[in-house]
């Protein structure tokens, strides 16, 4: 695979990660803070902690799919490494 298109899928992952990222690290807080409904505010906490834990699988699933084309750019594609990124993505979905 030429390196542009590695270098284009690579930008691809930062790009779909930074806005999780931020959503993450000022948009939820600030939604703790500011309830929409105060009758609902119970239920906030116990989903915020879920979207939490299910955002980690996926910075792990992003992270190795960096990795994935880190080997491509290797010519490391057909590598036992290749395969445990893929696993570890597909556990991760």
């Amino acid at each position: 695979m030429k390196r542009g298109s590695t270098l284009f899928l690579k930008m691809a992952v930062f790009l779909i990660g930074t806005p999780v990222l931020a959503l993450c690290i000022f948009g939820l807080p600030w939604l703790a803070n500011n309830p929409v409904s105060p009758d609902y505010s119970h239920m906030l906490y116990p989903i915020l902690v879920g979207i939490y834990v299910s955002v980690i699988p996926f910075f792990v699933a992003l992270y190795q799919a960096f990795k994935l084309l880190n080997y491509i750019d290797k010519n490391q594609s057909f590598s036992e490494l290749t395969v445990k990124s893929l696993k570890n993505i597909k556990f991760c979905g």
